[in-house]
């Protein structure tokens, strides 16, 4: 034990170690000794009764503290089960899932990542704990708020789904979720370059993490079937000279393991347009894809796939694309509303990660609203 009440590190790593294999559920039972000084430290905990699921917020937290949009953070989110829906999940498959981040086999990532991540998220949990706002912060109940955050750290992102926004005069639906966590929608639209190179499944993007979420079965050399940028692939080859594709162009894929979520289909949107070491996003082809992806979905309802009727767009270009997500936000709106006045029988869902983007779809979180 240090000087200021807080567990060695090391202890904590092999807690954590431990609790990887039993996963969250396991803390209802026993609170190891470093993690439960970590979490009545840091005030996460009032005492025996919330203890349980104060260590828990606190690992939530640490994980926060990594980054969503970081490989080791991403990875030890799904590495203790903390992503919504993946609490109980067995070790294998939470191992699986994280592997899937770096893009590698189970056994190369147990071997090698994996004591990175818990090693990282030990730290983490430590720094939480010794946040000032942690140490000031009243008392949490069993059913209480968690500590504020300190000045500067990234605050929670609750994912929050089905929100009702508008798109001008037209009503949409708003998540603030990671895209692959969406459930029950007919099409997603993936936001590609030109060249429809997708990203790689380790990037922290929308083409990344359907791409990711995608690929079916793991074999012994890595995935099993690369399923979105094998399709991709295909697609070019049939078609020789075609590429660059006019930006706004949609190319349309199955869902890969996508589908066990109830997607039917994903429509990949060129837009990116390859400028030096950068890309650029013309907001004008925005419109061109939005139309676009109402087109394919009429003639893929006539090709034999009745009954599409729900579809999610990204904030398409403001990632590597450049944009503001004010500015994707803008012309989105201004496109949907156009494509749902000629064609209103579509459920439109937009979704990002940010909460003061889903304002701009006039969308308030359950949060802000109670404020």
């Amino acid at each position: 034990m240090n000087p200021d009440g807080l567990p060695d590190r090391a202890a904590l790593v092999r807690e954590l170690r431990q609790l990887r294999r039993g996963g969250l559920p396991a803390l209802q039972s026993l609170v190891p000794e470093a993690l439960r000084a970590a979490t009545l430290h840091a005030r996460y905990a009032s005492g025996e009764d919330d203890l349980a699921d104060g260590a828990e917020r606190l690992l939530r937290a640490a994980a926060e503290r990594l980054g969503a949009d970081d490989l080791i953070g991403r990875a030890a989110q799904r590495t203790f089960g903390l992503l919504p829906g993946r609490r109980g999940d067995p070790a294998a498959v939470r191992r699986r899932a994280a592997a899937q981040v770096y893009g590698v086999t189970d056994e190369r990532f147990r071997h090698s990542q994996e004591r990175q991540v818990v090693e990282q998220l030990a730290g983490a949990v430590l720094a939480e704990a010794r946040a000032p706002a942690a140490a000031d912060a009243p008392r949490a109940t069993a059913h209480g708020p968690r500590p504020e955050r300190a000045a500067g750290t990234r605050p929670a992102v609750v994912p929050h789904t089905g929100l009702p926004g508008r798109a001008g005069t037209r009503r949409v639906t708003v998540h603030i979720s990671p895209i692959e966590l969406l459930r029950d929608i007919d099409v997603l639209v993936s936001s590609e370059n030109v060249h429809l190179e997708m990203s790689k499944s380790f990037r922290p993007t929308v083409s990344g993490a359907l791409r990711r979420s995608a690929v079916t079965g793991c074999g012994s050399d890595g995935p099993a079937a690369d399923v979105l940028a094998d399709e991709l692939a295909a697609w070019v080859r049939a078609r020789p000279g075609a590429l660059p594709l006019r930006p706004g162009t949609i190319v349309p894929t199955g869902p890969g393991a996508l589908a066990e979520r109830g997607v039917r289909r994903v429509y990949h949107a060129a837009l990116a347009v390859p400028d030096g070491l950068a890309y650029h996003v013309d907001p004008q082809h925005i419109a061109t894809a939005v139309a676009g992806c109402f087109a394919r979905g009429r003639q893929d309802r006539a090709d034999g796939l009745p009954g599409l009727r729900s579809i999610c767009f990204p904030l398409l270009g403001a990632g590597r694309g450049g944009l503001s997500r004010r500015t994707s936000a803008e012309w989105l709106r201004w496109a949907i509303e156009d494509a749902l006045t000629a064609d209103p029988d579509w459920s439109v869902h937009v979704v990002t990660r940010y909460p003061e983007a889903a304002g701009l779809f006039e969308a308030v979180p359950p949060e802000t609203a109670r404020e």
